[in-house]
């Protein structure tokens, strides 16, 4: 892991990132203190969107039939 300062960053930012694309990740402090780390985006992250919906079966008596029972029909 790579240590830099905020002002080292900002000044560098195109190095800085060139290292982050090669797999490795970046600590930023600010006045010695770790601020932030900047790390690669994993590409094996599943998407949300990708997941499919399941159907959702649902077991018991039917709302309507106990609002009708409810009612006294």
């Amino acid at each position: 892991m790579r240590e830099t300062t905020l002002s080292e960053l900002r000044n560098q930012t195109r190095h800085f990132f060139d290292l982050i694309e090669a797999g490795e990740t970046v600590r930023v402090l600010r006045k010695g203190k770790p601020v932030a780390d900047i790390l690669p985006v994993q590409q094996n992250i599943p998407s949300w969107k990708q997941r499919k919906a399941r159907p959702l079966l649902v077991q018991g008596v039917e709302i309507s039939r106990l609002i009708l029972e409810d009612r006294g029909r």
